[in-house]
């Protein structure tokens, strides 16, 4: 290295400290990337084609959007309030994170400077402003989404990730497992989507008995980066390159897998069409289930959290969802309450049956045989007190985030509702997104150019060329 090229007063191990570990450093910033592109582009790719064509720009830009507005939020004060200094048992001091020294320094978990862990938890706070939105998709104004996502990651994400994971959280105190982000991220996001619904109202009624995807092959193309970015999701959270990351990717997928065949199971046995919109379902509960316990759990039990996320989530969108009068009332465009509340719920519940103490210390860095046992083991090991504390202690977890976020989202959504309406008007409903934005997502008629409805009414006498979708019960129950 030719010393002449440094700053004066650079030495010349500056840039790779002997604190830092390069491995995991590389490890943490590639897992972040991809938790990253499972937002943007995959989120933003997913949403834009389950829709209808007239909502297409307008799905997309609202995740497009979040992931921006939770970046500046996050580094101007919402990683300090997650992770920083304590203001309140359940809550840290806001601050900026910004300062070199701050950026530079190591972070407060794992071998690297704390510039990789804001960023590594800052694509976990976007994507769960996105999947929030994908209980509004259709129309929400928004105005009032660029609203709501800064308020809802200031008040709420922060308050669910410092409780959870920073150390000094009153429930990472009291032992509760949530490896990746089971409890943070997928009930919250389910929780506080179908809250937000049931505030934005729902769409117009042609809309919600007829929705059908604009392009289900791009739609496939966002399901396929979000399935593969979840190696990031769940590989990243040891916070270093290890034997637990890689257990944690390797039950990931299995259970993914297992979930999205039991998925389309059941699809066949009841509706006799094996239906690739629900077999994407299966998948995202299969991901969201084993996402608590990714690191902390054999494979074997990774297989039969599968099977459970690809039939209870199931059987709540496909039956109960016609029976529950709260479930019909409320509008949620993605069924993100079944494939992220009741899917979140499930794998926060599986994780304190089965939990392995062993995996549990590797994860933890911590020899307690008081907290992190799962039931089965506690009975195993003649513990029983120990197992049956840490299910109360996931229950408790599970209790705490569902009221947080129905109080906050509520307390949000109305505070926005005396300045803007959440609701597009039934004109910007009935038109989309070029009501909305001005823009259009495809060119569809001549060479680039926009079809013309005002001129071809009185022909074809519908707002849209005819779909050719399948005839499954889905088309009206899920986007």
């Amino acid at each position: 290295m030719d010393l002449d090229l440094l700053p004066p007063n650079l030495k010349p191990d500056e840039a790779s400290p002997d604190w830092m570990n390069k491995g995991d450093n590389a490890w943490q910033l590639t897992a972040a990337t991809l938790v990253g592109l499972q937002s943007v582009p995959g989120l933003v790719i997913l949403y834009g084609s389950i829709v209808k064509k007239k909502w297409a720009v307008n799905s997309a830009f609202m995740a497009l959007y979040a992931f921006a507005a939770v970046l500046v939020c996050w580094v101007g004060w919402g990683y300090h309030m997650s992770f920083g200094e304590q203001m309140v048992p359940f809550w840290g001091r806001p601050d900026v994170a910004l300062s070199q020294k701050f950026l530079l320094d190591q972070a407060f978990l794992g071998m690297f400077p704390n510039a990789t862990m804001v960023f590594f938890q800052f694509v976990f706070a976007a994507i769960t402003l996105i999947l929030i939105a994908g209980a509004l998709l259709g129309r929400m104004n928004f105005l009032a989404w660029m609203l709501f996502v800064p308020l809802w990651m200031t008040f709420s994400y922060t308050i669910g990730a410092y409780s959870i994971w920073s150390p000094k959280g009153w429930l990472a105190k009291l032992g509760v497992i949530d490896y990746s982000g089971g409890f943070v991220i997928h009930l919250s996001s389910g929780v506080a989507g179908f809250t937000a619904a049931y505030w934005v109202g729902p769409r117009l009624s042609k809309d919600r008995e007829r929705f059908p995807p604009n392009n289900i092959l791009l739609m496939l193309a966002g399901a396929g980066l979000l399935w593969m970015g979840w190696t990031g999701f769940n590989g990243g959270d040891p916070y270093v390159a290890s034997t637990d990351a890689a257990l944690a990717v390797l039950n990931t997928h299995v259970c993914a897998a297992t979930s999205l065949l039991t998925w389309l199971l059941l699809d066949i046995l009841f509706f006799g069409k094996p239906s690739v919109i629900g077999a994407t379902q299966g998948m995202i509960t299969g991901l969201v289930c084993i996402t608590p316990a990714a690191g902390v759990v054999h494979g074997w039990a990774a297989i039969i959290m599968g099977m459970m996320s690809g039939s209870i989530p199931w059987y709540t969108m496909m039956v109960l969802h016609k029976k529950i009068w709260l479930l019909r009332q409320i509008d949620d465009t993605m069924a993100v309450f079944h494939t992220h509340a009741v899917a979140g719920t499930l794998g926060g519940l599986l994780t304190g049956i089965f939990a392995n103490p062993k995996l549990c210390r590797i994860f933890y860095l911590v020899d307690d045989w008081q907290h992190y046992i799962g039931f089965i083991y506690g009975i195993q090991s003649k513990k029983f007190g120990a197992g049956a504390k840490q299910m109360g202690v996931q229950i408790a977890g599970i209790l705490f985030v569902i009221g947080l976020n129905v109080v906050m989202t509520s307390l949000i959504c109305y505070l926005i509702s005396l300045i803007i309406p959440l609701r597009l008007s039934e004109d910007e409903m009935m038109t989309g997104d070029e009501a909305v934005h001005g823009e259009e997502a495809y060119a569809l008629w001549g060479d680039g150019e926009k079809f013309d409805n005002s001129k071809h009414n009185s022909v074809y006498g519908v707002e849209e060329f005819p779909q050719v979708v399948p005839n499954h019960r889905r088309e009206v129950e899920m986007a």
